[in-house]
């Protein structure tokens, strides 16, 4: 029950507090002396006194302490946290997550009967930073139920729905059987009073007979453990209202029926033991073979471990026994919230966050129940898990998006039509483009058309309309409908627009067909048009197939001395076979990129000059002077490459500027840029001179331009 603490003074005298440092407890005490005594809420302090007890009990650390106290009395916030300083780093981040829950709480109010509340769970654990605040979430909801009996009916039904939908399943998962049980019982007490009510009436009726009944089997078991020199502590467990009714519910029968009515639970040194008590156990009563779990060696998803079995023991009657060790129980009592103490010490670092990590695994399980064939092994197994984003509908349900996810994406998710008339959508009230990218708790709205009409650079990696493989193949799904001359010229004018871009666009695709797996050039246009090979990847494979061809065989090779690489002043580097001691120097002509096939040619003044092998220029020049043509490798790039890139674009504000900020987030430099307009036609012709690392970054930035609203070409130029 709420513990009788109706002022400030009294609450900082609670034994929690005695996890602050003594520096910050005078600070508390000074910060609580200027804020006032707290009259005029005396519930709320109650309340948080309860939560502060819980915490201790579960073993919470200081800044669990201090942030729980901090939300509880906000006035005290600004003294505390400055006082706290380096010495508690995590503690925003606790005070965060606490108000940051709010917004499932008002969600859940939103939503009616309680629907998608393994959505809301996920997206409170995705919008809280530090999981210890989940350990603060639940003792401050038991500190609420506890005292739900003084509030109005219809406040203390919307408290006890949240509790059964978000806090108890948490710490279901979180195997916080302290907080678990007494979670469930006082909801199930408030949403069905008169069930609960007949349930606890059967069992005070019968509570002295099943008294005596458990002392004479404790006895018993003491003795027969004690006979074959097994130190254990042997003790009746405690029934609780709502798991009997579940098990009523679940296995059809009445409250008599109940194996577990009677129940005890023994504790031993170690696991060895565990099976050695079993074994007594089963000479000294006749087990019930159906009713066997072995929890040690598999067991439950949130590590729950114990041997439970049932037995028909004296007088006939059915008897429950757990078998555990002190280490188990302790888990079992405390759960994930066990391990959060030793965050400072010893046991910290690596191991600490994998426990958190598994935690995190944990919570977004699929299932409510704390059963399950998964192993605590295979879920540390699983060391890389996809996060999540989880944003909301305009009535508030959660939609469930891989990381990166778009407002595209979240169409898809919410239905494959909704997906095909999405032409534009809002986040947050504002318009965004349909390559924005979600953040958990971003309400969006999509705004559809009549008929459905996909676009097929929606597929198109490089134009980040689509993170989501399902949402992808839901796009894939509508193209494969359509008839193969649509497919066929599709494909065509994507391909054709990329290696045009690319300078690419002479090229002979036969090669390139077959290695996509192509029987023809038709067949790789067609899957280029349903996204099965996307346009960068035949430049890419084009690239390569270029460069290979252009590479002279190793025997013909003048071999006049080991290789040297020439560094030039911007740091490119490359490798000139048998020449050593020359300046090199990229062509201004044609600007190769790391990737692209390239040769050299030996100048009268300027060294050697690298071109790409297919420059019309150096064409000229190795027809003139052959012997001048020297072989050239990309060795290791260094501060970037020089390309000329040119944009023609509708005249429209910002459209610079647009430009300009996609470079810099791609991560390219912008050397020179000027700019051409056409009044007559409203265009306006950009000739870019840019820095990138490789081929792979330019291919990319010319995808992302040419999706600029009012682009209408962006390639390379040279």
């Amino acid at each position: 029950m709420i513990s009788p603490v109706h002022d400030i003074a009294t609450l900082l005298q609670r034994p929690a507090q005695q996890a602050l440092p003594a520096g910050l407890r005078r600070t508390l005490a000074e910060a609580a002396s200027v804020a006032g005594s707290g009259e005029g809420m005396p519930d709320a302090v109650g309340v948080l006194a309860d939560t502060l007890d819980t915490l201790s009990a579960l073993g919470a650390d200081a800044e669990v302490i201090l942030a729980a106290t901090l939300h509880g009395l906000p006035a005290l916030q600004p003294a505390l946290v400055a006082a706290a300083g380096k010495s508690m780093p995590g503690l925003a981040d606790l005070l965060e997550g606490q108000v940051a829950a709010a917004q499932v709480w008002a969600l859940h109010a939103e939503q009616s009967r309680g629907l998608n509340t393994e959505g809301l769970r996920r997206l409170l654990l995705a919008i809280v930073r530090d999981l210890r605040v989940v350990t603060i979430l639940l003792a401050r909801q038991l500190a609420r139920m506890r005292a739900a009996a003084a509030l109005p009916d219809e406040q203390r039904l919307t408290l006890a729905r949240l509790t059964r939908d978000i806090h108890a399943p948490l710490a279901n998962r979180l195997g916080i059987w302290q907080l678990k049980w007494e979670l469930e019982d006082l909801a199930f007490r408030y949403l069905q009073p008169q069930v609960y009510k007949q349930i606890a009436t059967q069992l005070d009726e019968k509570r002295l007979g099943r008294e005596r009944y458990i002392g004479a089997v404790l006895d018993a078991l003491r003795t027969a453990l004690a006979d074959h020199g097994i130190a254990a502590d042997v003790s009746g467990r405690p029934k609780h209202i709502y798991s009997i009714w579940r098990k009523m519910q679940r296995k059809q029968v009445g409250f008599d029926e109940l194996y577990d009515l009677r129940a005890v639970r023994i504790a031993v040194d170690d696991v060895a033991a565990c099976y050695a008590a079993l074994g007594v156990v089963h000479a000294l009563w006749v087990p019930i073979p159906s009713e066997f779990d072995d929890y040690i060696a598999r067991p439950k998803a949130n590590d729950y471990r114990s041997l439970h079995t049932a037995v028909v023991g004296p007088e006939g009657r059915t008897l429950e026994v757990q078998i555990r060790t002190h280490e188990m129980h302790a888990q079992a009592e405390l759960g994930v919230a066990a391990h959060w103490k030793y965050k400072e010490g010893k046991a910290g670092g690596d191991a600490f966050d994998r426990k958190i990590a598994w935690m995190r695994r944990l919570l977004e399980g699929a299932a409510d129940g704390a059963g399950g064939d998964g192993t605590l092994a295979g879920e540390l197994d699983a060391e890389l898990v996809e996060d999540r984003v989880y944003a909301l509908t305009p009535k508030g349900e959660v939609v469930d998006l891989p990381q990166g996810g778009t407002v595209l994406d979240f169409a898809y998710h919410v239905h494959t039509m909704v997906g095909h008339r999405t032409r534009g959508a809002k986040v947050n009230g504002r318009i965004v483009p349909l390559n924005h990218v979600l953040r958990s708790g971003d309400r969006v709205e999509i705004l559809t058309s009549k008929e459905p009409e996909p676009r097929r650079d929606w597929l198109l990696q490089a134009n980040g309309f689509l993170a989501s493989g399902r949402s992808r193949d839901k796009v894939r799904a509508w193209f494969h409908k359509l008839d193969r001359a649509r497919n066929l010229q599709a494909g065509r004018d994507l391909l054709e627009k990329e290696l045009k871009r690319l300078g690419l666009h002479h090229a002979d695709l036969t090669g390139v067909a077959r290695k996509f797996h192509a029987d023809s050039i038709e067949e790789l246009y067609i899957q280029v048009a349903l996204g099965d090979v996307g346009p960068h990847q035949v430049g890419r494979a084009l690239h390569e197939e270029q460069r290979a061809a252009a590479e002279p065989d190793a025997v013909s090779l003048p071999v006049l001395r080991p290789p040297r690489r020439v560094a030039k002043p911007g740091k490119s580097k490359f490798t000139v076979q048998g020449v050593g001691n020359l300046l090199v120097q990229l062509a201004r002509c044609c600007q190769p990129v790391p990737g692209e096939p390239i040769a050299g040619y030996l100048t009268r003044v300027r060294g050697v000059t690298v071109h790409r092998t297919d420059c019309a220029a150096f064409a000229r020049l190795a027809a003139t002077s052959p012997q001048r043509v020297l072989p050239v490798e990309w060795g290791q790039a260094g501060g970037g490459y020089e390309v000329d890139v040119q944009v023609t674009a509708l005249d429209r504000k910002w459209l610079l500027k647009d430009i300009i900020t996609l470079i810099a987030q791609e991560e390219a430099n912008v050397l020179d840029i000027n700019s051409q307009g056409n009044r007559a036609s409203g265009r306006v012709h950009l000739r870019l001179r840019l820095k990138v690392a490789d081929f792979g970054q330019l291919s990319t930035l010319l995808g992302k331009l040419d999706a600029l609203p009012g682009v209408e070409d962006a390639r390379r130029s040279g």
